[in-house]
């Protein structure tokens, strides 16, 4: 029985629609849930029970989505406060990431911490669009200014290999047709500016060469999955520094030679500190150990029924290409496939990807043509209702047809209204 989950991250935002730092108070108000802080004080998450992929899955998450977030919504106006859904809160300004508004938590103080002394001095942003942004920052606060939408998909040992790396070949796809983050401090930027602004917050190369680490914290991968998901555990063990130290209390061989299943919470621990786009995560529910690939690389927002419709598709193309594909290995190079990833996040649906057998196609047309059909078929061999296949897979066709994602939304609206009002107003 495969499942599917989703982390859904967002803002708090003020009357003026300013990022308002109120979380631990609207946190108080909501009590149990699965509702939990974000680095920021303006950010907040709600972790959803997953769901069986099959049914009404997909109506039924968007119907769990929209009553947590207007549970949310409450408390926060409680506070003067509302909930806003986007991969970039427009409105941040520099002055909001100072320390005061990291969430109170030892966690992320210790993170901070860690970062810092890593990367020996402060993050420096340089990212190129229609505008150009080169900052310089002291602390992990600038990654609160990205919130995502993640969801997740439950595989066996066996099959992980093959779903991890057709999980790599479809993220550019759906993330081209799933842009919200345009905007970054009035500049004009990526697409999908989350994702170079996540990389290089939270990078962690030292500047000394003898003390680099030779792969960014956040990153797409080097190379293919040959035999096991345990590879790539093996990678980042070996790769990073532990961040976030733990005491371990349970010995997990003697665990295992008892007949019971380790927790691992040190791996569990570590692999949060490694921020793979599409991530291998370990954990044990009811007695079980189980296997989950989870996307980080879709924003948050614009709407729940959007992020539905990602959902559905991503879940599709996955489960679909697998059965089209096989082994992709065999068909796309590596590399090809974490250029189509950066393509996508620079150009959305503009981009152009390499696709297998040595072909490339634009981004439309390989969602049309190809994508949305496989993604079809894929929930269909799943056993989801056709009525939902066909609502969720058709609001990524009409928003793929007619341009209409959030970064292009807030690219024209801005442009709209180039001539009016101070830049902070626009």
């Amino acid at each position: 029985m495969r499942r599917i989950g989703v982390e859904q991250e967002m803002f708090l935002v003020d009357r003026g629609w300013l990022p308002a730092p109120v979380a631990m108070e609207v946190l108080a108000r909501l009590g149990d849930g699965g509702y939990t802080t974000e680095l920021a004080r303006f950010n907040l998450e709600v972790n959803l029970e997953p769901l069986r992929l099959a049914g009404d899955c997909f109506r039924a998450l968007e119907q769990n989505l929209r009553e947590v977030v207007e549970k949310v919504r409450r408390a926060a106006k409680e506070e003067g406060a509302d909930v806003l859904l986007t991969g970039i809160l427009p409105s941040l300004s520099k002055s909001d990431l100072s320390l005061d508004n990291l969430t109170p938590r030892d966690r992320y103080y210790a993170l901070n911490e860690a970062v810092n002394r890593l990367r020996g001095g402060p993050a420096r942003l340089h990212i190129e669009g229609i505008d150009e942004l080169d900052v310089e920052h002291d602390s992990v606060m600038v990654e609160g200014c990205n919130t995502s939408y993640q969801v997740h998909m439950q595989v066996s040992a066996e099959e992980a290999p093959r779903f991890y790396n057709i999980s790599q070949t479809i993220v550019a796809p759906v993330l081209a047709a799933s842009t919200n983050s345009p905007l970054l401090f009035g500049k004009r930027l990526w697409s999908e500016t989350r994702i170079a602004l996540f990389q290089q917050s939270v990078d962690t190369r030292c500047a000394m060469p003898h003390l680099r680490e030779r792969s960014a914290r956040v990153r797409f991968g080097e190379q293919w999955v040959r035999d096991s998901i345990t590879e790539l555990f093996r990678e980042d063990i070996a790769r990073f520094w532990v961040l976030l130290p733990t005491k371990i209390e349970d010995d997990p061989f003697a665990l295992l030679d008892a007949g019971q299943v380790p927790p691992l919470k040190a791996l569990q621990l570590h692999n949060s500190t490694v921020y793979r786009w599409n991530r291998p995560c370990y954990g044990v529910a009811d007695g079980r150990a189980h296997l989950r690939i989870e996307c980080r690389a879709l924003p948050s927002g614009p709407t729940v029924q959007d992020e539905v419709a990602n959902t559905a598709f991503w879940a599709g193309a996955v489960l679909g290409a697998v059965a089209e594909y096989g082994d992709i290995t065999k068909l796309l190079d590596f590399d090809e496939a974490k250029g189509n990833f950066l393509s996508a996040a620079r150009h959305g649906l503009g981009a152009s990807f390499a696709w297998v057998n040595g072909k490339t196609s634009g981004a439309k047309e390989l969602i049309l043509q190809r994508l949305l059909p496989i993604a079809r078929e894929g929930l269909k061999d799943a056993g989801v209702d056709a009525d939902d296949i066909d609502h969720y897979l058709g609001i990524v066709e009409a928003r793929v047809k007619s341009e209409g994602t959030g970064a292009h939304w807030l690219c024209r609206s801005l442009a709209a209204i180039k001539n009016e009002g101070t830049r902070a107003q626009r």
